[in-house]
């Protein structure tokens, strides 16, 4: 009895799955659900049934409306003419002229004034492939899709219906109120208005244009992300880096890695890698910050001047800008270099001052003091003058002894410059001197010289003294270099800070920074070397490293 059931229980499960299988089989054949009129001659369309008015076609979750329709049962394949419209659930509406469907292996193809929508976008082109299985629709024609404010125009393009994403090509234009992108490979979410650009692209604007070789942008809230050969250029400014974020509504900038920042207004030119940019529309009021190897280059007529400092920061409009620099400041140019622990410099006044233990070098001269006030000419866009106020100090060493050092100190100095170079030096109050005095014609010492005074003038050539005035002089003495003992030929507080000199424009770097290079070059090579790999062979890698879990030892 108990094998009888057993056998009774078989027996229905089996009808069951014959029916499951027939209900199957059913449901892949394209089904007629309505038409005002059949004709079954074969002569005609041969292998064909022809159903004329309001055809109503149905297959697998796909409704097709037409006028006409071409049924071939055999092959399961249907053919639709005249106002064709196909429906996919919610997800797809397209209208067309002509449009033909495969049941077995549920592909469509459409043409003719060929619409095509989304809840997100319509596609317009003139002809359309649509694989259901792989739930993707493409074109080779030029097609245009709206998305919300979007426009977006392309030569070929493929819509992936689950990610709700369209692929594009070749000619790729998206145009919004705000922006116009240009591209020969996008992918576009049409849900989220998200764009990614490959290869050579711009997005133009009316308050910038961006080129970038592989980008992301919010075509909704104007938000970018950009990575390969990219650059912004506004107003007058070039800003690029290896990484650059922006938004466009904040006028918002930030930048990673081999950043370069170029003023073409101001003549200056700010490197980094890392830097904040933000440009101010209304007043023009712009300003960048800088650090990591931040270097600061002011261009003039026939020299610039470099300037380095861990944090830089540059604010204001041309005529008012202000440039600030901190902790250890060096900076160079062909006629004098220096160093201090804090720069601010103002284009309005023309007026950089140097703070905390500033030191400047020329030629063989050195000028130390607690504060320095260098003073240009804005309109020849040359040094004019110089103050420094407190504790000043000038050496200069001399050129045909080993340890010789000519020096002048008191309480403040003030130098002027014809064609940047330093040419008179007043010193004043409670100053002291110790001056190496040779032949003019055989260069022979004469005499180490010291005088105690309330004021000195010098006039120099070529950053070399030539003349000496001194006022109300106290002491003077010319003593025998043999005379003069080594211990008295330096003035108190006398530092040479020879071995700080900044020499070239490649010694503005500590080494510090000098290794940031090298580091970041590493990284931006492995991460070049990564981008290079094609994105679905790294899928297919990690899809493999899923799929084989590495067996413990």
């Amino acid at each position: 009895m108990k094998n009888l059931k057993y056998l009774f229980f078989i027996i229905i499960l089996s009808n069951f799955s014959l029916f499951a299988q027939d209900e199957n089989k059913k449901s892949s054949k394209i089904v007629i659900e309505h038409s005002d009129f059949i004709d079954k001659n074969q002569n005609e369309i041969p292998g064909a049934i022809v159903f004329t008015g309001n055809v109503r076609v149905l297959h697998n979750g796909v409704k097709i409306s037409c006028n006409k329709a071409y049924h071939f049962t055999d092959e399961n394949y249907v053919k639709a003419f005249g106002n064709v419209q196909m429906v996919q659930g919610d997800t797809i509406f397209m209208n067309s002229r002509y449009a033909e469907y495969n049941g077995d292996k549920e592909f469509a193809y459409a043409t003719g004034n060929v619409n095509m929508r989304s809840p997100d976008s319509n596609l317009v082109t003139d002809t359309i492939f649509f694989d259901r299985k792989a739930q993707q629709a493409f074109y080779n024609s030029f097609g245009t899709i709206t998305n919300k404010d979007n426009t977006l125009k392309s030569k070929s393009g493929r819509y992936y219906l689950n990610e709700k994403k369209y692929s594009f090509k070749t000619a790729v234009t998206v145009v919004n109120p705000r922006s116009t992108i240009k591209t020969n490979h996008l992918d576009y979410y049409d849900n989220s208005g998200h764009a990614y650009v490959f290869g050579p692209s711009t997005i133009t604007s009316k308050t910038d244009y961006i080129y970038t070789e592989n980008g992301f942008y919010d075509t909704t809230n104007d938000i970018g992300k950009l990575k390969k050969n990219s650059h912004i250029l506004y107003n007058s400014r070039r800003i690029e880096g290896n990484d650059i974020f922006y938004d466009r509504k904040k006028n918002f900038s930030k930048l990673i890695n081999n950043v370069k920042i170029t003023d073409t207004v101001n003549n200056l030119v700010a490197k980094g890698h890392y830097a904040e940019v933000y440009r101010n529309t209304t007043t023009k009021n712009d300003s960048m910050f800088i650090t990591k190897k931040a270097l600061v280059i002011t261009k003039t007529e026939n020299d610039s001047m470099y300037m380095h400092g861990k944090k830089i920061l540059v604010t204001g409009p041309p005529e008012d800008r202000i440039i600030r620099a901190y902790n250890n400041v060096r900076f160079y140019n062909l006629d004098m270099s220096g160093k201090c622990d804090s720069l601010h410099s103002s284009n309005k006044n023309a007026l950089s001052k140097l703070i905390g233990r500033p030191v400047l070098w020329s030629n063989k001269s050195q000028m130390t003091g607690d504060v320095m006030h260098i003073i240009g000419n804005n309109k020849t866009e040359k040094v004019d003058s110089l103050k420094v106020l407190n504790n000043a100090f000038l050496i200069q060493k001399d050129t045909l002894s080993e340890n010789g050092y000519s020096q002048v100190k008191g309480q403040n100095l003030y130098g002027k410059f014809r064609d940047n170079k330093l040419y008179e030096v007043d010193i004043v109050k409670n100053c002291e001197g110790i001056f190496y005095l040779r032949n003019e014609e055989d260069g022979e010492l004469i005499g180490i010289d010291k005088k105690v005074c309330s004021t000195i003038n010098l006039k120099l050539e070529d950053n070399t003294i030539q003349d000496m005035t001194f006022f109300t002089s106290t002491e003077s003495f010319l003593y025998p270099e043999s005379e003069f003992p080594e211990n008295a030929r330096r003035l108190r507080g006398f530092v040479w800070r020879g071995d700080e000199e900044i020499k070239s424009k490649d010694d503005i770097f500590p080494q510090e920074e000098l290794d940031l290079d090298e580091k970041i070059q590493k990284e931006t090579n492995a991460k070049e070397l990564l981008e290079d790999v094609p994105m679905e062979v790294l899928k297919e890698t990690l899809d493999y490293d899923k799929n084989n879990p590495k067996k413990k030892e």
